[in-house]
């Protein structure tokens, strides 16, 4: 056993599963870090969800390793491993006060009921329900029931909690409160959080890391701000919020580099690692600058910068969001709101577009594979 996953919480080793035919993972290979939030972020039937009962040994792989806390429990039953779930579901027990559905866990165990009482109090204080401790289960709400599933899967203080999509039943406002709710939970206790969503935002809001999964493979991983911003396949770049995809011809200058996508010339950093030699680019829409067309000059703009005619003019809250033809390509801008009503432009408008050689990220097109 290698030095980083003896320090890993959790290590996938080159898992595969396979359903007859169908392969659900091919060949995962994961580290998780002790104290980290880990998000596996993808669209539905990716593998996310199957890949996390593997690690909790609710499925099991067909090849490759389950590694937790530098112990090999490939091949261990559920409970017999290290590890706190949360489902969609919460299957909390409708008979049941909160107090007795977070103590569940540690009557099984046959903890000492003074020692249990006192632990159940210590978590119901971390989630503050601590004035519900003997509210039926049925008189919660969603956001009360989805604290109390919290704290019974941390009952017995695993190292580890796997949560799979605990929030895709509530709504819209009361998702965005737990996501941060969640968030310091994990600070405040500092275990280590498994979350698997195909919520981008929900996954960006929260998430120390982010895997990205498609078609049963990790597709990209990092940061939240590195996934987003630098995406390296068509995938990421579409999955994760707006993008322009831009294609063309590549050339090389210095350390730069140039794609001519028809009437637009795209310049940005070269980067030394990359072996594509692909001519495929995205660049966010928040990144692209807009102004008014003023002059006869701008209608002949050098790299990263482009003359258009704006097709639709969203407005969206925060922010406004464009359309803007440029020649044969739409091109998508986000720009915020000023509070003085400045800087909006029309349908019809003619305007100049430009952006920053960094904001330009060289992407793989992966969608044939």
């Amino acid at each position: 056993m290698n030095s980083q996953v003896g320090n890993s919480a959790v290590s996938v080793q080159g898992v595969t599963k396979q359903f007859g035919m169908f392969t659900a993972l091919s060949s995962i290979s994961l580290d998780v870090a002790p104290g980290r939030f880990v998000s596996l972020l993808g669209p539905s039937g990716c593998g996310k969800t199957t890949l996390m009962r593997i690690i909790a040994g609710l499925d099991r792989q067909s090849t490759g390793r389950v590694v937790i806390a530098g112990k090999d429990l490939s091949l261990a039953p559920p409970h017999r491993r290290p590890v706190g779930l949360v489902f969609q579901r919460y299957a909390l027990f409708p008979h049941m006060t909160v107090s007795q559905n977070v103590g569940f866990a540690l009557s099984l165990q046959r903890v000492e009921k003074r020692n249990a009482a006192n632990r159940v109090g210590e978590l119901l204080e971390i989630v503050r329900l601590s004035a519900f401790a003997d509210r039926p289960i049925d008189q919660l709400s969603g956001g009360q029931a989805q604290r109390v599933a919290l704290a019974r899967a941390l009952a017995a203080g695993p190292p580890v909690l796997l949560l799979d999509e605990p929030m895709s039943a509530l709504d819209l406002k009361l998702r965005q409160a737990m996501q941060l709710e969640l968030r310091q939970l994990q600070r405040s206790i500092g275990a280590t959080f498994l979350f698997v969503t195909h919520d981008q935002d929900e996954a960006m809001v929260m998430s120390d890391e982010i895997v990205l999964m498609n078609s049963g493979t990790i597709v990209q991983r990092g940061s939240p701000e590195e996934v987003y911003s630098r995406p390296r396949t068509l995938f990421s770049a579409k999955f994760l919020g707006q993008a322009n995809i831009f294609t063309g011809s590549l050339r090389r200058e210095g350390k730069k580099s140039l794609l001519q996508s028809a009437s637009i010339n795209i310049r940005f950093n070269a980067a030394d690692d990359r072996q594509t030699r692909a001519g495929l680019v995205c660049i966010r829409p928040e990144s692209i600058k807009i102004q008014e067309a003023i002059d006869v000059a701008s209608a002949a703009p050098g790299p990263n910068s482009a003359t258009g005619q704006v097709k639709e003019a969203i407005f969206q809250g925060a922010f406004r969001r464009y359309l803007v033809q440029v020649g044969e390509q739409t091109v998508m801008v986000q720009q915020p709101v000023l509070p003085n009503g400045g800087g909006t432009f029309s349908q019809g408008d003619r305007v100049l577009l430009n952006w920053p050689d960094n904001s330009v990220a060289q992407i793989e097109d992966d969608s044939n594979g």
